[in-house]
């Protein structure tokens, strides 16, 4: 077992990162060898340089989704938290990772509300004031899944209860066995 693509995808401070966080442990206590691939962490040492238009957007994703696809390739399940908000790019890195391995999408579809009101670094604050361009779900568009393996709303479920609701999912697709 192991060997699977875990994408975490939603709006800024959905709790993609928060849920990876917490399932990332989890899966390591069921005998996987985890690696975590963070959208953040990544542009800051992957994707240095590329900015927030699509292009770049897609390059950043097409990035991730490749080193994902050799991870998982090698049996690391790889656990991605990515805003990825084009269809057109998760599915690309879908392709990738799919000749070796299984790729299961997660949509974490909390609310715009939410995500503004629990928001973290106050981007959502200077996005609404126009002063961040593209920036996803305010300025930018964020296109959701058609068909994800799984889809959480987090606004009213903690991030404990959402990760359990991953794990659980990963069981039902064979992907992990049951803890014991």
């Amino acid at each position: 077992m192991c060997g699977f693509v875990l994408w975490f995808t939603g709006l800024p401070a959905a709790g993609k990162t928060t849920i990876g966080e917490i399932v990332a442990p989890q899966l390591e206590n069921r005998g996987c060898v985890v690696d975590v691939l963070d959208g953040d962490v990544m542009r800051t040492h992957f994707s240095k340089g590329l900015g927030y238009s699509k292009r770049d957007r897609d390059t950043n994703i097409a990035h991730i989704g490749w080193v994902a696809s050799r991870l998982s390739r090698a049996g690391v399940a790889v656990v991605v938290s990515a805003i990825s908000p084009y269809e057109e790019g998760r599915r690309y890195a879908r392709s990738l990772v799919e000749i070796h391995a299984s790729f299961v999408e997660v949509h974490v579809a909390t609310p715009l509300e939410e995500c503004a009101r629990r928001d973290p670094k106050g981007l959502y604050v200077r996005a609404f004031a126009g002063e961040l361009a593209n920036f996803t779900g305010v300025s930018a568009p964020y296109e959701e899944p058609r068909a994800p393996e799984l889809r959480l709303d987090t606004s009213g479920t903690t991030p404990m209860e959402s990760a359990t609701t991953v794990l659980a999912r990963l069981e039902e697709l064979n992907l992990v066995r049951a803890p014991g």
